[in-house]
């Protein structure tokens, strides 16, 4: 693992790296098969437009998400791609067990070398029940709080560096580098850079306390993006990955040819994100439905806080808004999440940036050839 494997590449007019972060969102009257084909789709179009990364999150007991298992979303994309960089946006890592993790990232990179990030989490991705049942376990606390010592386990396992006497010296991560040291071994160079994922100071201050990338979710706690990226500045402490702070932010964005359209899309996704919020779950409404429901005046409020921190307009607007929120904030990296009812929308919005700042239009990699 090298810092080139951590920083990402600007292209054409960008000043920034721009990403991609997928949650497979599934719109009312489509089915999760339907979402995961708009995945492969979308990876291939920000892998052909120049886009540096493209994550998937994990989410759990959410209808209008279908990303509860990023490895194996994220072995489908490796298969239909082979240049753009593929990860999780991130795994919550309190819900697994870390040799699991391991061995599932260790697969990842030996199907994509070179390719693969592993990005880290320690909120549940889901409610407190769900938790509960993901975690075999009521006590969703200790999870949290163990945080540290479960990536500290998790990096050992792929590193393969337990010390003498440890009660895990002798239990290996499949693949991994114990491949390198059995006869005629021969090991990969390469090996999933550790990112720490937050909405919140707790881990910032430890990725810049252990020297390692940090993301931070923007497009759900906007209000905590600077504190974080300075605290993370402020920890930072130069290791063997990283001399120096490299931060992402995860940005909800949608650019649309015409200005009142972009308004209609993010509406429909704002009243998906009311019912989350309410306890009431769902698959992502249509505009239609969302023109034809009467918000209460506690839920409008909240529409117009919420889409106050999603970038959108039309494409000359939204990258307006980036640059400011770039400038603003200091992030290294853009990653753009577009939540929307038709995948037609969320193509035509990442390929209405990718125009905005002149991204290649790279032919389409033939599907199946060999990895780099």
């Amino acid at each position: 693992m090298t810092t080139a494997e951590i920083r990402g590449e600007t292209k054409g007019t960008a000043q920034f790296p721009l990403s991609v972060l997928d949650l497979v969102t599934v719109g009312a009257g489509r089915t999760a098969t339907d979402a995961l084909r708009t995945s492969v789709t979308l990876a291939r179009q920000a892998e052909r437009r120049g886009f540096h990364r493209y994550w998937v999150a994990e989410h759990h007991s959410m209808p209008g998400v279908a990303s509860s298992s990023p490895a194996v979303i994220l072995a489908h994309l490796a298969a239909h791609t082979t240049r753009i960089r593929l990860g999780s946006g991130g795994v919550m890592l309190p819900n697994h067990a870390p040799l699991v993790i391991a061995e599932q990232f260790g697969t990842l990179e030996a199907m994509a070398p070179g390719r693969v990030d592993l990005g880290l989490g320690r909120a549940p991705g889901t409610d407190g029940a769900t938790a509960a049942a993901l975690r075999r376990s009521a006590r969703l606390n200790e999870g949290a709080d163990d945080f540290p010592e479960q990536l500290a386990e998790l990096t050992r396992f792929l590193d393969d560096d337990f010390p003498d006497g440890h009660p895990y010296r002798r239990v290996h991560a499949v693949p991994g580098p114990i491949q390198s040291t059995s006869p005629g071994g021969v090991q990969s160079p390469h090996r999933p850079p550790v990112w720490l994922l937050g909405s919140s100071g707790f881990s910032a201050r430890l990725a810049g306390s252990l020297g390692l990338p940090f993301a931070f979710a923007h497009h759900f706690s906007a209000r905590n993006t600077i504190p974080a990226l300075d605290l993370y500045r402020e920890s930072f402490r130069p290791s063997a990955v990283l001399d120096a702070p490299y931060a992402l932010i995860g940005v909800s964005a949608l650019a649309a040819d015409e200005e009142r359209e972009a308004r209609r899309q993010v509406r429909a996704a704002a009243l998906n994100m009311v019912r989350l919020r309410t306890g009431r779950p769902g698959l992502v409404p249509t505009p239609e439905e969302a023109e034809a429901y009467e918000f209460s005046v506690v839920e409008q409020d909240f529409i117009d806080s919420w889409n106050a921190d999603v970038v959108h307009g039309t494409v000359d607007e939204v990258r307006t808004r980036l640059d400011d929120l770039h400038k603003r904030t200091g992030a290294d990296e853009l990653m753009l999440t577009t939540h929307a009812h038709s995948a037609d929308v969320r193509l035509r919005s990442y390929d209405l940036i990718a125009d905005a700042y002149d991204l290649p239009h790279a032919p389409p990699a033939e599907e199946g050839a060999p990895q780099a």
